[in-house]
Parts: C-alpha cells; structure tokens; sequence
C-alpha cells in the first residue's frame, strides 16, 4: 500500500463533501471525472453539479490537478521545491445564453463580489457565427496565483459554499 498524495486526500474530502451536499438536497452532480494522464504523469479531478431546482441554467464545475512537478516535490523533500507541492484548482460556472454586454458587467461583479478583487476571473463566450440566433455558452472561470495544499483543505470545503451561493446569483440573473 502507498502513502496517498494531497491530491487524493483532497480530492476525498471534496467529493464526499460534494455527495454529501447532494444527498441533502444542496446540489445535483451532473458529472465526475478522475482522469490519469500516464505519458505526463499527472491526474485531473473535475466534478460537476447544478442547484436542485427545476430547469436549471448554470453548471458548476470543480476541477482539481497535479502534474509530475507537484508530486516529486510532496514525495522528495530533500530536492526542496515545496513551493511546488499541492495541486491547482480551477472553479468554472457554464451556462447558454444569447450575447449580452450589459449581462457580463453584471456576471462580472458577481463574480468579484462573491470570489474576492484578487481572484483571476476570466469570462469567454463562444458561438457558432454560422447559425445565427443560436444561444451561445458562457464560461466563467476562477482561478487562484498559487497552489492549494492540504493545509487549506478546510478552505476548500468551505468554498463549496461560495461555488452554490454563486450558482443561486446567477440564476437570478440569468
């Protein structure tokens, strides 16, 4: 047996804090990914999930990742790279809607009102130019400057709240 990385431990205590939060009735996971990239040694965790509501219109995604840098620096100490040690984590909400201007300034300062000023906050909005009229897909990604160690995993539960009070702003809305 191997000693588990902080990436398994915080992939664990996040999704059972996920399915926890979907047995009562909090949140509906969608989808769950545990990916093993083999050729670059690094693993990817992403969970998806809506509010329990009808029709909903924002996904939530959760994504959690460490590539070979963060676990050589966790498992050899010695080489002093603890810097590196921890994984990244990347928040994104998704969503359909026609193109809105007035829509992302608001999306926008819900997203700094509830994410924080120093959070990166990055808005894309892609469709198909050829199908005009079509609803196009808004994604809407936080990110955070530095890695998140086991250190924080109480932080990152804690986040779960941020991610569905940000679900309920935006379906407001939207």
């Amino acid at each position: 047996m191997f000693d588990p990385t902080a990436f398994e431990n915080m992939r664990i205590v996040m999704e059972g804090n996920f399915y926890d939060k979907d047995l009562n009735g909090e949140m509906v996971i969608v989808d769950r990914n545990d990916c093993i990239n083999t050729a670059k040694l690094s693993r990817t965790y992403d969970l998806s999930f809506h509010l329990s509501r009808a029709d909903p219109l924002v996904t939530c995604r959760f994504s959690l990742k460490a590539n070979i840098e963060n676990l050589t620096a966790e498992l050899l100490p010695s080489i002093q790279s603890n810097k590196y040690a921890g994984c990244m984590v990347t928040i994104e909400f998704i969503f359909e809607q026609t193109f809105d201007g007035l829509k992302v300034n608001e999306i926008e300062t819900i997203l700094k009102q509830i994410w924080g000023e120093k959070r990166m906050i990055t808005l894309t909005y892609s469709y198909k130019p050829l199908l005009p009229g079509q609803k196009g897909s808004y994604q809407a990604q936080i990110s955070f400057d530095r890695m998140i160690t086991e250190d924080q995993i109480d932080d990152l539960i804690v986040m779960t709240d941020y991610m569905l009070q940000t679900l309920e702003r935006l379906e407001e809305v939207l």
